[in-house]
């Protein structure tokens, strides 16, 4: 069983904004393999699918942002997964939109969401794939991460969602994750 959490904040206000890239992988992920977000559990709206025979749970956190560990420990547990069967998807602002970056460790880069799965996995040590929204010019960063993107971003954030996707389809047939991101980086 592979668990895949998408990072965003819930509500319509939010839907299409930068911070909610990791909602739109799983969103896509899901519709992709036939699946719906119909079920809630420890502050998450869940959908399950099968890969290849393989069970992903597909996991939204209610938490908003800041808060996503609080959502994704408990189902770590009870699921009982390792660290090695989760992968989380996130938005980051170091990368330009359209890119994307598979990472197997490292520091929370001022990103609340990361920061808090950190604090409640009690490791850096668990898989993500970023994806770019690039950095504001004249803007906050609150107010950047908030807003949706222009109609030419959206297209090249397309893109890197269907690539995304496609990655996470070959991490649950394959499970190794140093190879992704070999494949997988050259390309961003």
């Amino acid at each position: 069983m592979k668990m895949i959490v998408g990072l965003g904040n819930i509500g319509k206000k939010y839907e299409n904004t930068r911070h909610n890239a990791g909602f739109m992988v799983v969103d896509e992920f899901a519709r992709e393999h036939g699946g719906t977000f119909n079920k809630e559990k420890f502050n998450a709206s869940l959908a399950e699918v099968f890969v290849n025979g393989e069970k992903v749970i597909l996991v939204k956190p209610m938490t908003y942002m800041n808060e996503s560990g609080r959502a994704v420990r408990p189902l770590m547990d009870y699921f009982d997964l390792d660290l090695e069967d989760l992968v989380i998807i996130n938005d980051d602002l170091d990368l330009q939109v359209g890119m994307i970056r598979l990472r197997q460790k490292g520091s929370a880069g001022g990103h609340n969401g990361i920061k808090s799965l950190i604090q409640h996995l009690g490791t850096e040590k668990f898989a993500r794939m970023k994806l770019g929204i690039g950095r504001p010019e004249r803007m906050s960063i609150i107010n950047w991460v908030l807003s949706d993107f222009t109609k030419e971003e959206q297209m090249e954030l397309d893109i890197a969602i269907q690539t995304t996707v496609k990655a996470l389809n070959d991490w649950v047939a394959d499970g190794d994750y140093l190879k992704l991101m070999n494949n997988y980086n050259r390309k961003a």
